[in-house]
């Protein structure tokens, strides 16, 4: 017995157990469901803060108050407007995201339901079930919350359910109500104790019914169990009481809220900053120290001509101090870019709808595109290191078909229709008399040994037996049990339905035969077979089994194995899902025995799951194999060669499913994950209970094992060589199944981490690794136990269906197939796309693009800046530290805004540095961005070095010409202003044409916005000095352009210094190897 803290019990119909106590109702959440992060009150000081938590936010909020406070040089509008801009942009756009999710909401709590309470239907909304009430569900509704099934319309006491939105699995299966208990509810007094909430859909233990009146108990298991999400199939309606509610249901404790996802760029950006920051406040601190030594000379501080007032001798020197570091930070600020953040803003938002317009993502099937629902991930897609895929409907389009079999060694396959008239061969010899027995003895087996049940077409009555074959619809818990149906129909044995315990057969002759059922062994993981027990007219007792080869081979005789061995081997490495099938007469004592036993041990409390599968395990031994069958789960179109791309790119790709472990790896095969020559190496429940120890020690065994194998003794892998040529090397693939890997993650702490990294050590030896039998919530646990590992790697998931969206998630990139499965994870998935095969171009096009234009934007705003405000720190040198500006006003706060912005902006729209053809042909070339390499600190230097070289020189430059200032032809002085406008011209055109130089791909964009900016900027000055503008106190430049440009040494240095300042780059473009898109095919 457990204790009261691990249970909870639940009154059913809130009557207590016995009249005469007094009856307190235990409190419980109720059943609202609220996926949102704001709500109206809360939205504007948390969203603020959140934003404000990006260092480049926080540093322009301080550097706009100090400009309101303290009397600076430049006015504080430069650095609130574009501020502001961003700040209300991602506001709007998260508070939009976040409505959708409360509507969201909203329709599922709104919904209506049946309740009943003292004998009435009532309809309440969802959100107000509360634990304990007995709730009726109807045909295709949809379960409000976690149930137990207490009754069902259907006469054999089950019900049918489809669990695609939990964990994606589109088939039905088979749920029974509580044994034994009194069927009226009204009457019923029943109490339940079950477990606290937690998050495994499959498990469901530690439970009982108490039934009052009747005074008996009933043990419960996941069978009786109806989760919310799950929904009612070919059952009219059933009643069932309430024990999970709310945010408590599994389906809620497997939702994982969505979190911001930040990108790696990001990262890198704020790392500069804060590089940029140093610079910004060393320079202050330079020029406050320098200003104070100056002035400190006699005559400096106060001239003759330029007396204190009263009031500047009295102001505190420390202050005063303080307010010149203050005023020197805020005219250098411009080092750091506040556009670039409006631009990088732009930049993800436009560039995303490139992702929306590609006509290779168009499908016509669902006649729709790719969908973008975060536009902040672009970079990553060209980042990723871990592709994490669900199996069912990503990989396979989960229909099955059946494409051949093999009868004691004889191969049948369904291609050729000629021979199928009478069965399999065409040839009806007395030879093969005895062939055609074992035949129909297959095909009998095929027909019985399954949980299939028939839909009848509602509209024809039963007298045209014929007509019916072709419409009958079969409903089973697994698409595979349907396949084998459908093939035993065209090999002419029909299954005609199950009616209360017999089973009708249609065979060859069109003869009807009649089946008992007696019992069903049903299917689970670890034994890995099913099995019915039926008798015949004849009154004989049969045993039909069908399951894994691994777990059928060893129950039957030996020597009927190698035969079919061979051919199930072959069928594997095909990538085709394989059983085999036996059978085995039961003689009346054996049955009478088994019998006994099996009602025996489904009525245990204690260990009841232990004791069945001992009964079935003794139950399936000696029995005769018949043969093995193979079918097909188509993949997705292309599935294989987007997963040959994938790892070519340097990708790891791991296949997390909540299939059967064969199934799983047969696909792998297909895909072609897992090549003929790989080793697998498997940690799943089955290999733990192999050597007979403790499953613990068994576990450490195998990782050390496996770890020797896979991590010590493997040579360490060349760089840069895709795997198709190093196969000299062993490659291993990993299984994992999901009891194991809770078994890794839920040890205790010291041991735990232990596991956790030499599971990782591992994995990431392995070429592929496949994890089976996962729930949802298992397959977030992996995908966030291999993000924070060593070197915290990108990782992507993909998956189509409700049950991968923690994965979704939890992965840096999260992207959803418009698959048959519903619209769940592309409703939560940063990308959506129609299908598995568009995955290739989206990474290693799309995504290699979106990178290397970013990483080029960030360094070049960094540079551009640099080369900017250096002119200005070392002007102060020149003026007595007083923080004279360089730059008019009107240049300071345009530079970043207009003169140097498009050119940029369309650069990173538009630039194709390698054309996508060639990307998409050579995955290699993903490789070599790959770990972020275009934002290193190496590249970094490179840049940052090219714009201190170019602001000294313009500079210095510019300070030689000035040595005779009289630069006129009248003889007149050049002034300050016309010095910074000098300096000005040379530093537009040069960062302009040096992007110029980078550019590969020339559009007519490209073309209009390099010489457009240029264009505007030369009008621009000549409009702003040559009017007399009314609302300006001084006007510094007035006719100072005009006048500089009729000087022809003004002319000659600009040229000259444009010139020299990008001589290195046009060096490097001449000498250096071509790398377009045309000169790549030369080279091959």
């Amino acid at each position: 017995h457990f204790s009261p803290v691990d249970s909870r019990t639940v009154y059913v119909g809130h009557r207590p157990g016995s009249t005469n106590e007094a009856f307190i109702p235990p409190k419980f959440c109720d059943n609202r469901i609220v996926s949102s992060k704001y709500t109206v009150w809360n939205f504007l000081p948390k969203n603020l803060f959140e934003q404000f938590r990006r260092i480049a936010n926080f540093y322009f909020l301080i550097i706009f108050l100090v400009q309101v406070i303290v009397d600076t040089p430049t006015s504080p509008v430069t650095s609130g407007l574009p501020l502001f801009f961003v700040i209300t942009v991602t506001a709007i756009k998260q508070g939009y995201e976040d409505w959708l999710r409360h509507r969201a909401d909203y329709e599922v709590n709104k919904y209506p339901v049946t309740v009943l309470e003292n004998g009435q239907r009532i309809r309440k909304e969802s959100e107000n079930i509360k634990v304990g009430d007995v709730v009726e569900v109807k045909e295709d509704e949809t379960f409000p919350c976690d149930l137990i099934l207490l009754q069902s319309s259907r006469d054999d006491d089950t019900c049918f359910v489809t669990t695609a939105s939990l964990d994606g699995e589109s088939n039905h299966k088979t749920h029974y109500t509580v044994p034994d208990i009194e069927t009226d509810l009204e009457t019923l007094r029943a109490t339940i104790e079950c477990e606290q909430p937690q998050s495994d859909l499959y498990n469901f233990s530690m439970t009982k019914l108490l039934d009052v009146l009747m005074l008996l108990s009933r043990s419960l298991g996941p069978e009786n169990l109806l989760l919310k999400g799950a929904t009612l199939k070919n059952t009219q309606k059933i009643c069932g009481v309430a024990v999970y509610t709310g945010m408590e249901t599994k389906m809620a404790l497997n939702y994982q809220g969505k979190s911001q996802k930040r990108s790696a760029v990001e990262k890198s950006i704020n790392a500069f900053l804060l590089v940029y920051l140093c610079i910004l406040l060393s320079k202050a601190l330079v020029c406050t120290t320098l200003k104070y030594v100056w002035q400190s000379k006699p005559g400096q501080d106060e001239p003759w001509y330029n007396e204190k007032t009263q009031r500047e001798k009295d102001t505190n020197l420390y202050l005063k101090m303080f307010t010149d570091f203050l005023s020197f930070m805020v005219l250098f600020n411009f080092i750091i870019p506040v556009s670039m953040y409006v631009t990088v803003e732009m930049q993800k938002f436009l560039g995303s709808l490139f992702i929306t317009w590609d006509k290779d993502f168009f499908d016509p099937e669902i006649k729709e595109g790719a969908l973008v629902n975060t536009s902040d991930l672009n970079e990553e897609l060209g980042q990723v290191e871990y592709v994490f895929t669900d199996k069912t409907g990503t990989l396979t389009q989960n229909n099955m078909e059946f494409i051949e079999c093999c009868i004691d060694g004889f191969q049948y396959s369904y291609r050729d229709t000629a021979s199928e008239l009478d069965g399999f061969c065409v040839t009806d010899g007395p030879a093969n008399k005895l062939q055609q027995k074992r035949e129909e003895l297959f095909l009998r087996a095929l027909c019985l040994c399954h949980t299939v049940q028939v839909k009848e077409p509602i509209e024809q009555g039963q007298g045209q037996r014929d007509g019916l074959t072709d419409q009958r619809g079969f409903i089973a818990s697994s698409p595979d049990e349907v396949a084998l149906v459908k093939g035993a129909m065209r090999y002419g044995f029909t299954f005609l339905g199950l009616e209360s315990k017999t089973m009708k057969i249609l065979n060859r002759n069109k003869d009807v035969e009649i089946y008992e059922l007696l019992h069903v062994l049903n299917f689970d993981p670890v034994r890995r077979r099913m099995s019915v027990i039926v008798r015949s007219k004849s009154g004989d007792t049969l045993l039909f089994c069908k399951g894994a080869d691994t777990s059928i081979f060893p129950r039957v005789r030996q020597e009927e194995v190698e035969g079919i061995r061979l051919h199930v081997e072959r069928n594997a490495t095909e990538g085709y899902r394989t059983l085999c099938v036996a059978y085995k007469c039961l003689s009346p004592e054996e049955y009478a025995q088994a019998d006994a036993e099996l009602r025996e041990a489904r009525l245990a409390l204690q260990d009841r799951e232990e004791k069945l599968m001992a009964v079935y395990n003794q139950v399936e031994t000696g029995m005769s194999l018949i043969g093995a069958t193979a079918v097909e789960d188509r993949l997705q179109e292309e599935a294989a060669e987007t997963m040959e791309a994938l790892q070519a790119a340097g990708m790891k790709v791991w296949v997390l499913t909540g299939d059967k472990m064969e199934t799983a790896k047969s696909t792998c095969y297909a895909c072609r994950l897992f090549q003929r020559n790989t080793e697998l190496l498997e940690l799943t429940v089955r290999t733990l209970e192999d050597g007979g120890k403790k499953r613990e020690e068994r576990l450490h065994e195998l990782l050390i094992e496996y770890y020797k194998k896979a991590v010590q003794e493997a040579p360490p892998v060349k760089a840069g060589i895709t795997r198709s040529w190093c196969s000299t090397n062993q490659d291993y693939g990993f299984i994992i199944d999901g009891a194991t890997l809770s078994m890794v993650l839920n040890s205790s702490e010291s041991t735990s981490s232990r596991y956790k990294s030499l599971l990782l050590q591992i994995c990431q030896n392995c070429t592929a690794v496949l994890c089976c039998r996962m729930a949802p919530l298992q397959k977030a646990q992996i995908v966030k136990m291999v993000k924070n590992s060593k070197g915290s790697p990108i990782t992507l998931s993909i998956g189509d269906g409700a049950n991968d969206v923690s994965m979704i998630l939890e992965a840096h990139v999260g992207i959803g197939i418009k698959g048959k499965e519903g619209r769940q994870a592309v409703r939560n998935s940063d990308y959506a796309i129609p299908k598995l095969r568009h995955l290739k171009k989206l990474l290693l096009a799309h995504g290699h693009l979106y990178y290397v234009r970013i990483a080029h934007l960030v360094q070049y705003f960094f540079y551009k800046n640099l080369c900017f405000i250096l002119p200005q720190f070392l002007y102060q040198f020149f003026c007595g530290y007083s923080q004279q500006p360089l730059y008019d006003a009107a240049y300071l706060t345009m530079y970043n805004i207009c003169f140097t912005s498009m050119p940029i902006l369309a650069y990173s729209l538009l630039e194709q540095h390698i054309c996508i053809d060639v990307l998409l042909e050579n995955a290699s070339l993903y490789r070599e961005i790959a770990k972020n390499a275009m934002l290193r600190w190496g590249p970094f230097l490179k840049w940052t070095l090219l714009g201190v070289f170019h602001g000294l020189l313009f500079f210095f430059g510019v300070r030689l010409l000035f040595c005779n200032p009289a630069l006129q032809d009248n003889g007149q002085v050049f002034g300050n202003w016309s010095y910074g406008t000098i300096v000005f011209t040379v530093l537009v055109f040069t960062v302009t044409l040096k992007l110029a130089l980078d550019t590969r791909h020339w559009t007519w964009i490209n073309h209009f916005v390099i010489w457009g900016s240029l264009a505007f900027y030369v009008f621009f000055s000549f409009f702003w000095g040559g009017i007399i503008w009314p609302f300006l106190k001084q006007q510094r430049l007035y006719f100072v352009f005009a006048n500089m440009l009729s000087s022809v040494s003004a002319w000659l240095v600009i040229i000259l210094l444009i010139l020299l300042s990008l001589l290195p780059e046009i060096l490097l473009v001449v000498f250096r190897k071509p790398r377009g898109p045309r000169s790549h095919q030369v080279e091959l």
